[in-house]
């Protein structure tokens, strides 16, 4: 009986030592900090920017104000496909069980359409997730028109010279690769089999969670493939361009983005997490909240090209190589559902996502993780803001769906 309860307690004992040795390695490798954050959050969702401490942003004194001419009936119509196809009988239980928080439709500085769905209201801050990228892109052009960035083809280390010491190959990536998404940094991507679940050490994780990502970004990322030749969403380019920025304006990255942008078309303050208190470090990928009729005011600014009630607040130049297709890519560098050589397909460029369509058109967007979008239509002067908190029954081709069905009735509404 003895040896069968020792036994029992080996059984019993044996798997929290070796999760507790487990969890002590993590702690030695990336930070206790980062490893209760990993525990308690893990997934990320809408209302993350409440655990950590944020950075205020100023909004302008004198911010424009869309017109509105509601035509709730029109847009709510644009979405049936989706509706029908997600099993709801109205449009109304689709929002409520897409966990849809915003829908904002503007055409020609005219508000069409904007509710929110689920507790949420105007004044609520809606998390960016990866729109924020599109942000720190904005803050790129600002600093090269600025003078304090001399180009996209300056080798990241002109500005983080410690990299270059660490391994020389880093001189080979240039801020334009980090832009397209095509710098060959190493990026792990890994989930615990059968969930959505990060592994510990996937990428996106460790930098989400990290408490110091600047040294994260000087000491840990490693690069994998030679720059230029290939393409994967990896969010340590964004922190990088966020990071360059830093280095370039003396500044924090909240600070240059309220002086380049906040002050000049926003009605709202916004917020930008850091990694923490002592590092001080914005989370660039992901981690700005703002309000979602400010995320329109952008739509609007690149809309117009960068300009704004007459001003220019960023050059038509670099709207136009962020937002459009840059066609000297060769297209097999991408993953097969961007849609390939197809008329109608998928690219990216700047930290922007854009749809090409048969006529020539074409859509961009800022876009970000749970139904966070900015979309641009420019040939019909519509710009669609969706936030939410699922894509259980939404995504990013909900919207090109939308585009579809307006260019159908263009001959009749949208002349």
């Amino acid at each position: 009986m003895k040896i069968l309860l020792k036994i029992l307690k080996i059984i019993l004992v044996t798997p929290l030592i070796l999760i507790l040795a487990f969890l002590i390695v993590l702690c030695i490798k990336y930070s206790p900090t980062y490893v209760y954050r990993l525990a308690t959050m893990n997934v990320a969702d809408v209302y993350d920017y409440q655990k950590f401490e944020n950075r205020n942003i100023k909004g302008s004194t004198d911010a424009f104000r869309f017109a509105e001419a509601a035509d709730e009936d029109f847009v709510e119509t644009l979405f049936r496909d989706r509706v029908e196809q997600s099993g709801f009988s109205s449009f109304d239980e689709w929002a409520e069980k897409s966990q849809t928080t915003a829908l904002i439709f503007i055409r020609k500085d005219t508000i069409v359409y904007e509710k929110y769905f689920n507790g949420f209201s105007r004044d609520s801050y809606f998390h960016s997730q990866s729109m924020a990228k599109s942000f720190i892109s904005f803050l790129i052009g600002a600093a090269i028109e600025d003078g304090l960035i001399g180009s996209v083809n300056d080798p990241m280390t002109k500005y983080i010279p410690e990299l270059k010491e660490r391994n020389p190959d880093f001189e080979e990536i240039t801020i334009k690769n980090l832009l397209e998404m095509r710098s060959g940094l190493k990026y792990f991507t890994g989930y615990i089999p059968g969930t959505y679940i990060h592994l510990p050490w996937h990428a996106e994780a460790v930098g989400y969670y990290h408490p110091n990502v600047r040294k994260l970004l000087l000491k840990k990322v490693e690069i994998d493939r030679e720059p230029g030749k290939s393409f994967q969403y990896n969010n340590y380019n964004t922190s990088y361009l966020g990071l360059i920025i830093e280095r370039a304006t003396n500044k924090t990255v909240s600070e240059y983005l309220e002086e380049k942008l906040w002050s000049k078309i926003m009605e709202y303050d916004a917020l930008f997490s850091i990694d923490s208190k002592r590092s001080g470090f914005e989370y660039m990928p992901s981690r700005l909240i703002a309000r979602a009729i400010d995320y329109a005011r952008f739509g609007r600014l690149f809309l117009n090209k960068g300009t704004w009630n007459g001003k220019q607040v960023i050059s038509k130049n670099w709207v136009q190589e962020s937002t459009r297709e840059n066609k000297q890519i060769p297209r097999n560098i991408y993953p097969d559902w961007f849609g390939g050589d197809n008329f109608k397909h998928v690219y990216y460029n700047y930290q922007w996502w854009g749809q090409t369509n048969c006529d020539s058109t074409f859509q961009f967007m800022a876009s970000g993780n749970l139904g966070q979008n900015i979309y641009v239509i420019p040939d019909k002067e519509i710009i669609i803001v969706h936030c939410g908190n699922s894509l259980e029954h939404y995504g990013d081709f909900d919207l090109w769906n939308v585009t579809d069905k307006i260019r159908e009735i263009q001959a009749t509404k949208f002349r």
